[in-house]
């Protein structure tokens, strides 16, 4: 956790007695009844209050529209405790269940449940087959949040991704449940983007899509102690796909476990990117691979359901990038795919330890590796970049 936390909770905790509680159902909510206005209410007056406060969603069943809890509060800290089940609207409609924008501060909290019913979105949901398509809400978004905590609540069937991050700065998400079943389609656990000095801890995500996805323009991410799966790993990118995109730095993923996921820790680029900027300085330690497909990956030719031009080589420079200690059953015999632009190979690149058994009847385990030289040390299984990649290999979504 980053010690810039420590002050915040310090904070917390002398002031955790003398909050000013804001119990929606002294606003009007009651369960199963829509509380968006009583929620609304709570929080215009808890955000105001000039002493710290507390939004508490006591325990029971709310069906909640699009919710827009904004900052800046005169309120610091301010505690969102949610030990109810707020049900999104069947209807996909919005940008999201809950919206928080704008806050420093912010302890988000308790033994709750955002429950997106995303099984009524998800037939609708084609943004994993279509550069352009129709964005579906999300169950929890947090916009331009600082020096905040996310713990101990669930996210349910989203809809669409289950939170997201843009433009936040010193934010930890720990002791998080996330769940999806495998085939929701795009229905990332975590998405991260334009933020800084973020840490996942002790987590435990299964859903549809990547249970983390770094996306571009971030800086310092820690993701520690997770549990993936089902889903499609943990992955730095898709990357390159828009034109404002800018530097990834500091990715670190240690002491995490995948079960049963499509991929395990990647790397993802797309070729013909729309831009061109670094990718630094990310790191895959003692990760815990259990039938897990395709385990170890970089891959700068993503280009899933054919939306791009292949032939035209990815403009994202790759840098500083070690898999180390990565152990475990892979349900492929590619089990490490090193695949960097040939126009800008990968540089920096370091593995070391690699003990990954299959047991299918495709053949031995294998390694592919294509414009990359790595340092390697230590165990190798499969043996690393004894194996050019073909050319042109279909990517996984």
């Amino acid at each position: 956790m980053g010690l810039a936390l420590l002050p915040f909770f310090l904070l917390l905790a002398s002031t955790i007695e003398a909050q000013s509680l804001f119990d929606v159902t002294r606003y009007g909510a009651k369960p199963n009844t829509d509380i968006t206005q009583a929620l609304a209410n709570a929080w215009k007056e808890a955000c105001m209050s000039t002493t710290p406060s507390k939004l508490l969603i006591p325990k029971g069943v709310y069906q909640l529209s699009q919710s827009y809890l904004k900052g800046p509060c005169k309120s610091v800290p301010i505690q969102v405790q949610v030990d109810g089940t707020l049900k999104a609207p069947l209807h996909p409609n919005g940008d999201g269940l809950v919206l928080f924008a704008y806050i420093d501060q912010l302890m988000l909290s308790g033994t709750g449940v955002f429950d997106g019913q995303g099984k009524a979105g998800w037939d609708k949901n084609d943004c994993h087959k279509k550069k352009i398509c129709t964005k579906l809400p999300m169950n929890l978004k947090f916009s331009f949040i600082t020096n905040s905590i996310v713990k101990d609540i669930t996210s349910l069937d989203s809809k669409n991704f289950h939170i997201n991050l843009l433009g936040c700065k010193n934010v930890t998400f720990q002791h998080v449940t996330i769940s999806a079943p495998e085939n929701s389609p795009n229905t990332d656990g975590i998405h991260i983007s334009s933020s800084e000095q973020i840490n996942i801890l002790d987590s435990k995500i299964s859903t549809g899509d990547d249970c983390v996805s770094v996306g571009d323009s971030n800086k310092q991410v820690t993701i520690t102690n997770v549990t993936c799966g089902p889903g499609h790993g943990i992955s730095v990118g898709s990357l390159g796909k828009y034109t404002k995109e800018k530097d990834v730095v500091g990715v670190s993923v240690k002491a995490c476990k995948l079960i049963n996921t499509t991929n395990g820790v990647r790397i993802k680029t797309w070729p013909d990117s729309a831009g061109a900027f670094i990718a630094s300085d990310m790191h895959f330690e003692d990760i815990e691979m259990q039938n897990v497909s395709n385990p170890v990956i970089i891959d700068q030719e993503y280009c899933p359901w054919n939306q791009c031009n292949r032939k035209v080589p990815s403009k994202i420079k790759i840098s500083k990038v070690s898999f180390k200690n990565i152990r475990g059953t892979s349900a492929t015999p590619i089990a490490v795919k090193l695949v960097c632009s040939k126009s800008i190979p990968c540089e920096g690149v370091e593995v070391a330890d690699i003990n990954l058994t299959y047991s299918g009847i495709r053949g031995p385990i294998l390694s592919e590796c294509a414009n990359v030289q790595p340092l390697i040390t230590g165990k190798q299984s499969p043996q690393i970049c004894a194996k050019p990649a073909p050319a042109g290999a279909p990517s996984t979504d």
